[in-house]
């Protein structure tokens, strides 16, 4: 049985919480907390699995909270964030929270979160040794980019993303089956990026690895990177190099 803790100030908010898990029989209640003092002992106390955390508490916020657990020997739980506040959500995708839920949320929307944190908290249980070295020597590449889409807030896993083209102030983020605008920078965007995994072809493109299924000349020596889907992006003389670099490894 997976066990969570919910921290929020309001009862109202601990109570919607408890109705919601009561769909998922996978996680049991270990325990509330109203205030961050409550919070830190009770998940010191109880070492939870999973911690639903508001970001306005009455003494201390959210990342305040996390930032205190994280000080002592202690793993800390997977978290979910639960707040009316959609100006945290960058925040809590630095500090790698599972996801962040804008109140008020449907049973739906609880029900992905809730399960892309069972899923964490398995692969955790399976194989912690793993996970304790990935925790202590963990990647300075980013795993997520979290951005505003249709009114919501999504966290999209970069290994989902099939490649990145700039469009004047923008990029464009294309996965298989949908793309997304964000106001970014390609050159701040490829420092978040493993450049193990994404490569700049162009200067105003970046592939993934992953999803290239080959490089064919083209005209004038020029070269086209095909991927997977059948999409074609051009390649540059200028990052040749690059590509055949990752080609001689």
């Amino acid at each position: 049985m997976i066990q969570a803790v919910l921290a929020d100030d309001e009862v109202l908010a601990r109570q919607k919480l408890r109705q919601l898990l009561r769909e998922i029989p996978e996680i049991e209640v270990a325990g509330e907390g109203a205030t961050a003092a409550e919070t830190i002992d009770l998940v010191r106390a109880t070492k939870p699995d999973l911690l639903f955390l508001d970001v306005r508490m009455p003494d201390m916020d959210g990342f305040d909270i996390v930032g205190e657990l994280s000080n002592g020997s202690q793993s800390l739980p997977c978290i979910i964030f639960t707040t009316a506040y959609d100006r945290y959500a960058l925040r809590a995708f630095e500090i790698n929270a599972v996801d962040y839920l804008l109140k008020p949320f449907t049973l739906e929307r609880f029900r992905a979160a809730t399960e892309r944190a069972l899923q964490q908290i398995k692969a955790k249980q399976q194989n912690p040794h793993a996970h304790a070295a990935k925790s202590q020597n963990g990647s300075p590449y980013t795993t997520r980019i979290v951005f505003k889409s249709k009114g919501r807030i999504l966290f999209l896993p970069v290994s989902e993303i099939c490649w990145i083209g700039a469009e004047e102030n923008y990029v464009r983020i294309c996965t298989q089956s949908e793309t997304h605008l964000l106001r970014e920078t390609m050159a701040h965007l490829e420092e978040k990026l493993d450049p193990s995994t994404f490569l700049r072809v162009h200067r105003s493109s970046i592939v993934n690895l992953q999803y290239v299924k080959e490089v064919r000349p083209e005209v004038d020596g020029e070269y086209g990177v095909l991927l997977n889907n059948g999409q074609k992006i051009s390649m540059s003389r200028s990052y040749r190099s690059r590509i055949k670099y990752w080609l001689d490894r």
